[in-house]
């Protein structure tokens, strides 16, 4: 029998092969609205059907797929109408969540922002280019995540959550666009910090909307500069 508390071996693979057809979609690897076929995932990660049929779902739940009958699962497609859609829901929902955060979060809440913000600088610092780096992706979601996790209410997390994910297929669309900008994205940062361990909700929701809007803002400019067909709206 498994010692309690261990994971079974075939779930530490599935997380294992689910980081890492994350992170391909994120790098565009697997491109938007490419098919994920059992067979060439299989052939691609060196894992069996019964692991992919662990995963696949699971990118779906956090927004990065797509599955309909007859025609399997494909990663999510992208547009501009559906990043505009995207980008008013994470204004509302995640001004909200950052509000009831604010209020309710504690001192142990206070604690974990900050040391996930410390994480996130250090990641930052060993960043370089235009490459999307696992480490770092981590941090990010871990520094933001930790902001949201303050609200007592689970349902808005959780929707908070599932749309940051979303996003992030967009955030790293835009990396080339961020880097040529020179965006100041460590004082985004510290400054979202501040106001929420500040206990300062006005300020950090109005940073968390500039933050957002901020990223589509650089990701339409730059899809305005390349002319770049696959963020046409459809």
């Amino acid at each position: 029998m498994p010692t309690r508390g261990a994971r079974p071996r075939n779930t530490t693979r599935a997380d294992g092969v689910l980081r890492s057809i994350r992170l391909d979609i994120l790098n565009g690897t697997l491109p938007p609205g490419s098919r994920l076929g059992f067979t060439d995932l299989g052939a691609r990660y060196d894992v069996s059907t019964g692991v992919l049929r662990e995963v696949l779902p699971r990118l779906v739940e956090q927004g990065l797929a797509t599955s309909e009958p007859q025609l399997g699962y494909r990663v999510i497609d992208v547009s501009i109408d559906r990043l505009t859609h995207l980008t008013e829901a994470r204004v509302a929902i995640e001004g909200l969540v950052t509000r009831q955060a604010i209020h309710h979060g504690d001192l142990a809440w206070e604690a974990e922002i900050v040391a996930r913000h410390h994480a996130l600088v250090r990641r930052t610092a060993e960043a370089t280019g235009t490459t999307v780096h696992e480490d770092w992706i981590v941090a990010h979601e871990q520094f933001h995540l930790a902001i949201l996790l303050g609200c007592p209410n689970p349902y808005l997390v959780d929707t908070a959550r599932r749309l940051r994910s979303v996003a992030e297929v967009y955030r790293c669309w835009a990396a080339p666009a961020i880097e040529a900008s020179h965006r100041d994205v460590a004082s985004e940062h510290r400054e979202l910090m501040e106001a929420a361990i500040g206990r300062d909700p006005e300020t950090a929701v109005s940073r968390t909307e500039a933050h957002i809007r901020r990223t589509t803002d650089l990701l339409l400019e730059g899809h305005r500069l390349r002319g770049d067909v696959a963020l046409e709206a459809h």
